[in-house]
């Protein structure tokens, strides 16, 4: 990979899918379209606000499409863009990347309190 301040295309990459949220609401949304209350109960710790907040932002990016049917109560529903699709095997190899190292931490956090146990004794 060359190192040049033009091939560091990671930064725009990073604006659109950091957020403490933004990868759950793609992780649903992988799955079909959803209205606004799925997600809410598929995300139970997201507010009101901050799941509007990370919505737009999607939306902003081409990343979702939020399609509102006329009729009472409003209907709102929220799908994966053709673009927003081609993060699925990003975001797929990042979660796979994800519970790897969670694995490897598990391990080394267990070597280590073996090996203090050790030098304790």
């Amino acid at each position: 990979m060359e190192h040049t301040m033009e091939a560091c295309a990671l930064d725009p990459a990073l604006d659109v899918i950091v957020g403490k949220w933004k990868c759950s609401i793609l992780f649903h949304l992988f799955h079909g379209t959803k209205r606004f209350s799925e997600l809410q109960k598929g995300i139970p710790d997201i507010t009101k606000k901050m799941l509007t907040s990370q919505l737009r932002e999607l939306e902003e990016h081409d990343i979702i499409q939020r399609v509102v049917y006329p009729v009472v109560p409003p209907k709102v529903e929220y799908s994966l863009t053709e673009y927003g699709r081609t993060l699925e095997p990003v975001l797929s190899s990042i979660h796979q990347w994800g519970r790897s190292h969670a694995e490897h931490m598990r391990v080394r956090r267990s070597s280590l309190i073996l090996e203090d146990t050790r030098q304790s004794l």
